[in-house]
């Protein structure tokens, strides 16, 4: 079992943000330390919603709180998603580099939650520069979307060589690029690690609910801190994402509260080199 911080979203109904990467890293044994960025009643693509975003001292206050009571000295990951302002992505730095002070091994996955096809950005531009130039300097891991993917790297990405291309160009140690067209009418979920590659397939869905890069970026971080390979890490990954979208046919949310007993007999998917 490992000690994680998670900085991202929190709402009161659905499977966003921490609501999908909690369950995700304690099903996998691990202890979790969550600082919600914002709350929400629900995700934004309902008609309604309704929430603020937190105040940064506040967090701030309880980051120092987790320090002083010892906390940070074994933490062993660190995740962050949903960062609604500057400030909020400068508290996500200091967060990252006050865990790898008192810890400089711990594991740190910026997943750079900002857009996606087919709308692009649905935060501020200038906060989409600041993860970039911001947070993944410090990282050893991020994992962007198709769209993130291109928007970091400045570069196209519609297939697996360019997607390669664009993750090099990040200058990340790990990148796990998530929905990469496919043939065969499937998606790829790829972990580039230099110019090695690994790939794990899906069927592409006409529909799947929000969340789903929540909960890979959670899975993926909590196996690599259970040792697995990285190889396996991806194929289990991407098996409990999509046996959760296949389960929420016909919702709107991803099925978290049985989701246990669905991800222990999720089969983990081939991950072969590409």
């Amino acid at each position: 079992m490992a000690r994680i911080l998670a900085i991202s979203s929190h709402v009161a109904f659905g499977s966003v943000g921490l609501a999908a990467i909690v369950p995700a890293l304690q099903w996998l044994g691990h202890d979790v330390m969550a600082l919600p960025t914002v709350i929400l009643s629900n995700h934004p693509g309902y008609p309604r919603f309704a929430g603020e975003n937190v105040p940064v001292p506040q967090l701030e206050a309880m980051l120092d709180a987790m320090e002083q009571n010892g906390w940070l000295a074994d933490t062993a990951g660190i995740l962050t998603g949903y960062l609604p302002t500057i400030d909020h992505v400068a508290f996500a730095r200091s967060a990252a580099e006050r865990v790898h002070a008192a810890n400089p091994s711990a594991i740190y996955l910026c997943d750079p939650v900002f857009g996606d096809d087919p709308d692009g950005l649905y935060l501020p531009t200038h906060i989409a520069v600041a993860l970039r130039d911001r947070l993944l300097p410090l990282a050893a891991i991020t994992s962007p979307n198709t769209f993130e993917l291109s928007w970091l790297s400045g570069l196209p990405v519609s297939d697996l060589d360019e997607a390669r291309r664009a993750s090099q160009a990040l200058n990340v140690p790990a990148v796990l690029a998530t929905s990469v067209p496919a043939p065969d009418n499937r998606l790829a979920n790829i972990l580039f690690q230099g110019a090695d590659g690994l790939a794990c397939h899906v069927r592409r869905r006409a529909s799947a609910p929000h969340g789903t890069g929540d909960l890979l970026s959670a899975m993926y971080l909590g196996n690599r801190l259970n040792d697995f390979s990285p190889s396996y890490c991806l194929g289990a990954s991407a098996s409990a994402v999509d046996a959760s979208v296949a389960a929420s046919m016909g919702r709107n949310e991803l099925p978290l509260a049985g989701a246990g007993a669905l991800w222990a007999n999720a089969k983990v998917l081939p991950a072969a080199p590409v």
